[in-house]
């Protein structure tokens, strides 16, 4: 078991079934010692997605929650690229994350804070990352938020 998956397992979460994708790309992929992972929808380990708008539907709390589950649907992703060993993720280079918001909502860097936060308690120093955090008025499947990813890797 990798590190991050014992924090994981200390903090009471699990990984997530990789979820397959709902179009026509693909879940991951790697360049040299980058790996830059698709975005994924807050989706929970029973596939369960997390819908609605932030600021009508959902709260900033509800919101940061739904962030953090596409964290987690990350590291599954993560996992996979890595060929199983989390171990191999050197450090999180960046983070993109995107709410769908009401108009004139400006809270987004407090949801996306959900994913980021997770990703530091995991990885410490080297969770540390880059990120924007956009608003939208809508994201495929009506998600409340998605979240995209670039790892850098043991060679």
């Amino acid at each position: 078991m990798s590190k991050i998956e014992k924090q994981l397992e200390a903090m009471g979460l699990l990984l997530p079934p990789r979820h397959a994708p709902v179009a026509s790309y693909i879940p991951f992929a790697r360049s040299g010692s980058t790996v830059f992972i698709s975005g994924q929808l807050p989706k929970d380990e029973a596939g369960v997605l997390v819908t609605g708008k932030v600021g009508k539907d959902l709260s900033v709390g509800e919101g940061q929650s739904a962030a953090r589950l596409c964290a987690l649907n990350i590291l599954a992703q993560l996992k996979d690229a890595c060929d199983g060993d989390l171990d191999r993720a050197r450090r999180c280079l960046r983070l993109g994350v995107f709410v769908n918001a009401v108009d004139h909502y400006e809270r987004h860097p407090e949801v996306a804070n959900g994913a980021s936060d997770l990703i530091v308690a995991l990885m410490g120093d080297a969770g540390r990352h880059c990120r924007a955090a956009v608003g939208t008025n809508s994201l495929p499947l009506g998600a409340a938020v998605e979240v995209d990813a670039v790892f850098e890797l043991e060679r």
